[in-house]
């Protein structure tokens, strides 16, 4: 068996092995769950909102707000601005909290098999 399947069975599997049994990558698994399991159930939990008034009350969701536009009209345009949010303060959070910890993951990756 020559160096390179040897390399090949025991390098790479090990270093992964290795990398998702450190201390850096479960706390990196750690902050993203911070922040993705929170925001995905108030997001969720607003949608809910959103259909259940749709659905079981009509008076409030077609009362006029200006015009033609009713509160069901703003509060499904409020949900894609909901999302747009979510998107904006998950870029910060991961710029801030996740990037750094992944860079200097991917870094001792990278200058381990160089």
């Amino acid at each position: 068996m020559s160096s390179t399947d040897q390399d090949l069975e025991t390098g790479p599997g090990t270093d992964w092995e290795q990398v998702q049994a450190s201390a850096e990558f479960a706390d990196l698994r750690r902050r993203l769950r911070v922040f993705v399991f929170p925001m995905t159930v108030i997001f969720l939990a607003w949608y809910l909102l959103y259909v259940l008034l749709a659905d079981y009350a009509h008076g409030f969701m077609s009362t006029k707000v200006a015009g033609n536009i009713n509160v069901g009209l703003v509060i499904g345009l409020l949900q894609f601005v909901s999302t747009f949010v979510i998107t904006w303060l998950y870029v910060r959070y991961a710029n801030r909290k996740l990037d750094p910890v992944a860079d200097k993951i991917r870094g001792e990756i990278e200058g381990e098999s160089e």
